[in-house]
């Protein structure tokens, strides 16, 4: 795809890609920090044509990869000054993960400039660990960092794997959720958000909400998640009618010379902005 697109200044570009090569406290298999770059080698090889438009005709700005050494406070506060920056030329962010916990990053810039807004996740683990192996910064707790410490919102899609806390704290704070279990054995509904849920909306795929058929490439991989089209039509229904304030795409981990986790990513990224489009609030 790069080689098609005309290079464009950043303030012209809708969407400003954020690679964070962050990887601290996987907890299973590791590199992550390899899925922003094979990510970004991938895209080259994407059509432009993805099925239905061409979303990059609005832009697209790859800044340069965020210095992840340091702590993970150093490295969070880097995520939100990229995010910043993307936000300071009119961009919509997109952040290439790197462990879940980069998502956090962003959502502390964000909040600062929107105050509240939803937060979408599709995933195969909830997140939502108070702190794991010693760290409330782990990529176990991000989301709950993200409604206890920020107070967003959240809906939960193909979730899999919890612990007992995290079903304690879901009915706690009244967590909508349908889980992968529910998706797969379900008609789906008409509508996917509850009504009062906020008309700005964060993104953040986890590439193991994917079912491992699918999406090996991961460093957690659990059976029984989502097809890839169970996935676009989720994306479709979630943010269909919503204004899109930013995006992630996490947790790929590369596996060398399997070459299709990589493009499926590649692809999921630029399906959203495709879905963002043509169904979602300017």
């Amino acid at each position: 795809m790069a080689d098609d697109l005309e290079p464009m200044a950043p303030a012209d570009c809708r969407y400003h890609i954020i690679p964070v090569p962050y990887e601290e406290t996987v907890s299973y298999g590791g590199g992550t920090a390899m899925g922003p770059s094979a990510i970004l080698e991938a895209s080259a090889q994407l059509e432009l044509w993805d099925g239905f438009s061409v979303p990059a005709r609005r832009g697209v700005y790859t800044q340069g990869p965020v210095d992840c050494t340091g702590g993970p406070e150093v490295v969070l506060d880097r995520i939100s000054a990229a995010v910043k920056t993307a936000r300071s030329h009119g961009g919509m962010p997109v952040v290439l993960g790197g462990e879940h916990t980069v998502t956090l990053g962003a959502l502390r810039a964000l909040c600062e400039e929107y105050g509240s807004f939803g937060v979408v996740q599709f995933d195969a683990h909830a997140d939502l660990r108070a702190s794991y192996e010693g760290s409330p910064f782990s990529h176990a707790c991000v989301m709950h960092r993200a409604v206890a410490d920020l107070g967003l919102p959240l809906f939960q899609l193909g979730v899999r794997a919890l612990c007992e806390d995290e079903v304690a704290f879901r009915r706690e704070r009244s967590i909508p959720h349908i889980d992968a279990w529910t998706i797969g054995t379900s008609p789906m509904p008409e509508t996917l958000l509850p009504a009062d849920f906020p008309e700005n909306i964060y993104v953040t795929f986890d590439v193991d909400g994917l079912d491992s058929t699918v999406m090996p490439a991961t460093g957690t991989p659990v059976p029984g998640g989502l097809t890839w089209y169970q996935a676009q039509r989720l994306l479709r229904m979630a943010i269909g009618g919503r204004r899109v304030i930013g995006f992630d795409v996490v947790e790929l981990a590369p596996i060398e010379g399997l070459h299709a986790c990589d493009f499926a990513a590649a692809q999921l990224t630029y399906s959203i902005m495709g879905i963002i489009e043509r169904e979602g609030r300017d």
